[in-house]
């Protein structure tokens, strides 16, 4: 669990980032994963949960960063909000979240999101976009006059922190940067360099 510290400031920054209306999505993060031998792949996700349990993001569960996170259980995350200075890092284990949570989350999302989701064969080779249309109108079709449920591929994780660092820009590249590392039961916080 995460200290109410990390919580609090976490919270802070990110309504912060909110309110700033320069920023189209303050919620984007950069996912970092890496295969069974180690070679790494970053891409953006959406922070869809936050809590003193850590940051929850949904996907595809055959995508490439599914088949990633099954191989190697460790992820970081990297939040840039540049028109404030400011980025939070993240490191830790990822475990998946509840299907109730899912379930939950999947039912907020916009219908044409949901369909894509059952239409989306995330991550593999497209023939052309057409494909991808047909598919987007078989499902339209099939769930017409009713709630689309979860596709049973479509999940979601939680990253589970270990390390968590705060970096305020600074003049002269002089930034601000707090580590919070856990140590068993706890955190402990260290100053480092810029």
């Amino acid at each position: 669990m995460l200290s109410d510290e990390i919580v609090e400031r976490f919270e802070t920054w990110l309504a912060e980032a909110k309110a700033d209306k320069s920023l189209a999505e303050p919620t984007a993060m950069c996912l970092s994963t890496a295969d069974r031998n180690g070679h790494p792949s970053s891409r953006i996700v959406l922070l869809k949960g936050f809590d003193a349990r850590g940051f929850v993001f949904y996907s595809n569960g055959e995508s490439r960063k599914a088949t990633e996170l099954m191989e190697n259980t460790h992820a970081a995350l990297c939040f840039y909000w540049m028109s404030k200075g400011r980025q939070v890092r993240v490191e830790g284990l990822v475990v998946p979240v509840s299907k109730e949570e899912c379930d939950i989350y999947f039912a907020s999302r916009h219908r044409e999101s949901q369909i894509g989701a059952w239409a989306s064969q995330q991550s593999r080779t497209m023939p052309d976009r057409q494909v991808l249309e047909d598919a987007i109108a078989h499902y339209e079709e099939k769930f017409a006059g009713l709630s689309v449920p979860r596709p049973p591929h479509w999940i979601g994780w939680r990253v589970v922190p270990d390390r968590v660092e705060f970096w305020q820009e600074g003049d002269f590249r002089l930034h601000d940067r707090d580590l919070y590392v856990c140590d068993g039961d706890g955190w402990t916080v260290v100053k480092l360099y810029p």
